[in-house]
This record gives C-alpha cells, sequence and structure tokens, in this order.
C-alpha cells in the first residue's frame, strides 16, 4: 500500500532524500558508497527529519545504539517478519503524523488505515489502491487544501511520468465514491488551488 522509491547504495540514497520529501525511509546499514550510519548522520546534519527505521543484520548493542544515537527512530534486525515491518512503518508514521489510532474520521467517513477498510454512512466503499492512496493522503490533511504536484508527489513514486490530469482522473473517481450518494458533500476542489476534505 506504499508508493515506494528503491536506491542501491548511499549516494543514491542520499540525492533522493535531499530532492524528495518523503513520509519515512527504511534504510538498510551495509550499502555500497555510503553506508546506511553515514547516510543517516549527513541526513540529519541538513535537519531533514524524515522518520527512519534501519534495516540490518547487525545486531549487537553497540549497532543498535550507534544507530538511534545517530538519528534513527527505529531499529529492525534481520530476520524480520513483513508483519512486524509493516507494524513498525504504522507505527513510525503515526508518530511522524501525531496520529495515536490507525483510524481517520471527518463526518461519517471513516477509514482504518490498517485494513484500508472505507466506510461511509457504516457502508463499505471499495476503492483501488491508488483511491484509497489518494483518499488516505487527503484524509491525513484534512481540512487543508493540497495541491495536485503535492498529491502527485505523495502517492506516486519519484520516476512516475504520468499525465498531467492523472490526480483528476483519481478525484473524479473518489468523488463518485464517497459523495455521489450522499446529501453532504466532503470532498472540495478549491479551483486553481487544490483539493481539500471537509465539512461545509
Amino acid at each position: 500500500g506504499y508508493t515506494v522509491d528503491n536506491c542501491f547504495d548511499g549516494e543514491d540514497a542520499l540525492y533522493y532524500i535531499e530532492n524528495t520529501h518523503y513520509d519515512g525511509m527504511i534504510l538498510d546499514v551495509m550499502m555500497p558508497k555510503l553506508n546506511g550510519f553515514e547516510v543517516l548522520r549527513i541526513i540529519r546534519e541538513k535537519k531533514i527529519l524524515t522518520p527512519v527505521l534501519m534495516l540490518t543484520a547487525k545486531d549487537a548493542d553497540e549497532d543498535v545504539i550507534a544507530g538511534l544515537d545517530t538519528g534513527a527512530n527505529d531499529y529492525l534486525t534481520k530476520p524480520f517478519s513483513f508483519g512486524v515491518l509493516c507494524a513498525r512503518i504504522r507505527a513510525m508514521l503515526r508518530v511522524k503524523e501525531h496520529v495515536t489510532g490507525s483510524i481517520l474520521e471527518i463526518a461519517d467517513l471513516r477509514v482504518d488505515t490498517t485494513t484500508r477498510v472505507v466506510k461511509r454512512g457504516g457502508c463499505i466503499i471499495e476503492l483501488s489502491s491508488k483511491e484509497y492512496a489518494v483518499l488516505e493522503y487527503l484524509m491525513r490533511n484534512k481540512g487543508i487544501t493540497v495541491s495536485k504536484e503535492k498529491i502527485e508527489e505523495n502517492i506516486w513514486n519519484y520516476e512516475y511520468e504520468g499525465t498531467s490530469d492523472v490526480v483528476k482522473v483519481y478525484i473524479h473517481h473518489l468523488r463518485k465514491k464517497i459523495d455521489g450518494n450522499f446529501e453532504k458533500k466532503l470532498l472540495h476542489t478549491i479551483k486553481n488551488v487544490g483539493y481539500v476534505i471537509k465539512e461545509e
């Protein structure tokens, strides 16, 4: 359910981090050119505060301490289960956004970010993965107008080269699904600015 950019050495990772806004990062320690600790040290010196999960086979106490003291938010050693990794990512993002639970709500619209179940008025709304991602991003910024460019930046990856209307298309789909059968409209277009989820 995440849009992911992959880098295979520390120099590329640093370039991506410095030029793109990310909600969270997973850094392996054993990377070529620059290792994970070096990348983490550099970005923290540059005041880039994006949450970081260190992922590594280096499980000695001194390695864990070094990672956390350098500025990592969490440290997960190999081998690990995919379920635990996903739970750690969710926990890391909740702390970043000061969210204490997995439920996002506005009016009678309810989004469970753990199960990815969306309901309005108690009825389940079926969404594609991208529709869900756009809705979750808007819900996490409810009441705040976000631009088309911001949505693209957060939902599509670094190498995406789609059409300029892709966000408009997904907003159209979402509007039909979450507002179409309801009197109270929640998804609004702010002309020449962007989109917002809010109660009128």
